[in-house]
């Protein structure tokens, strides 16, 4: 069969390994954020290309630490990219700790996103019903504006209220408020909508909402204590299956399913709180 020029240009295109461009803050340890995100993406054979938004030795869980802000340095970083002509088939944001960083993402995206790129918005803001303490009512605004832009929103509850402007409450969560939060978000803009850590009882639950899709709640039973960067490890994962063309509730269910045997791992290893989740040697689940 003769193959045209534009067949041939699909077929080299869909030959090329997909990158993703994950902004986020590089930690050496505890792992969190670019350090969790670095491997999960590239062992589900998406290239992870990082751009930090700043230096930390360890997580502030820790008694100290090391930090480096490198907010005046990510546009001349990112400048140089769009020198390269470089193109993402997926953009990913974690935490950022200013407004100004905000600003950039928000530009990064009006430089790079394409007709089919997938931008995937983790809002780390709070957790517990509280904002953390560098996000001012001014910061949780740009944030909003950063969420509208996302094709993937994946807040926890308290985000998800602030995102929306409702109250947050302890305890149990009635499924009507829950899916009410999540099309809520939907409406701002995201196609897609997360919202995770729901606690049902002996289960922890993340809603699936998709525009003209029934909502689903997938859950898991709950296991141990919470962990730093279970939320960058699950991030991680829809990411990669979003370029990958991954129906979102069976990325849902993976990432849910590959964070609780972490956990487990963890417990048996007798990992630290604080050190995060022992996922690398179950890294090789994801590559499948």
């Amino acid at each position: 069969m003769k193959q045209y020029p534009e067949d041939a240009a699909a077929a080299a295109h869909s030959l090329r390994q997909k990158k993703i461009a994950v902004i986020n803050d590089f930690t050496g340890f505890g792992r969190c954020s670019l350090t969790v995100s670095i491997p999960v993406i590239s062992a589900m054979k998406v290239q992870c290309c990082p751009v930090p938004t700043s230096i930390f030795s360890n997580h502030t869980a820790y008694e100290s630490w090391f930090f480096e802000d490198f907010t005046s340095r990510m546009q001349p970083y990112i400048d140089e990219w769009k020198k390269l002509g470089l193109s993402f088939e997926g953009i990913s944001t974690g935490f950022l700790g200013s407004k100004e960083q905000i600003q950039i993402v928000l530009k990064f995206l009006d430089d790079f996103v394409k007709k089919d790129t997938k931008v995937i918005v983790d809002p780390v803001m709070a957790d517990e019903g509280e904002a953390y303490s560098t996000y001012t009512p001014e910061m949780c605004r740009e944030m909003k504006r950063l969420a509208a832009r996302a094709d993937i929103l994946t807040p926890n509850l308290t985000e998800a209220c602030i995102l929306t402007g409702k109250d947050w409450h302890e305890g149990k969560w009635k499924t009507e408020q829950v899916i009410s939060l999540a099309k809520e978000l939907s409406g701002m803009g995201p196609d897609k909508v997360v919202i995770t850590g729901i606690p049902q009882g002996e289960f922890i639950a993340n809603l699936c909402y998709e525009k003209n899709v029934e909502p689903r709640f997938v859950r898991t039973h709950r296991v141990g204590t919470q962990r730093c960067g279970t939320g960058d490890v699950f991030a991680a994962i829809i990411a990669a299956d979003a370029v990958n063309g991954v129906d979102f509730q069976e990325s849902v269910r993976k990432a849910s399913h590959f964070i609780k045997l972490c956990v487990q791992k963890s417990i048996e290893r007798d990992i630290p709180l604080t050190d995060g989740v022992c996922f690398e040697e179950l890294l090789g689940m994801l590559c499948k």
